[in-house]
């Protein structure tokens, strides 16, 4: 069975300009209470680095997030690296 996101390729997901332009791993997703996603790399990042773009474009970029399109609201998926299995967790 093929995994996809529930939303719209168009919906608007956060993510930083390391993950974008310098191919940083995505190794951090959020899903939170109001729906969003957020897909982040390792590095600490402040409000100047985040980048909106498409869920359709974070695909792109890594593919390898479709593995947890279906965490719930309210959980996030970490894991150490791109080689790695993600790891869902309750933000609770």
């Amino acid at each position: 069975m093929i995994k996809a996101f529930k939303e719209s390729l168009n919906t608007a997901v956060f993510t930083s300009k390391y993950v974008m332009s310098d191919n940083s791993p995505i190794v951090y997703i959020a899903h939170h209470e109001d729906g969003a996603w957020e897909f982040w790399g390792s590095q600490i990042i402040d409000e100047s680095e985040i980048v909106v773009v498409s869920l359709q474009q974070i695909i792109k970029v890594d593919p390898t997030i479709l593995e947890v399109s279906d965490i719930p609201i309210g959980f996030n998926a970490i894991r150490e690296t791109k080689e790695k299995p993600w790891i869902v967790v309750s933000k609770n």
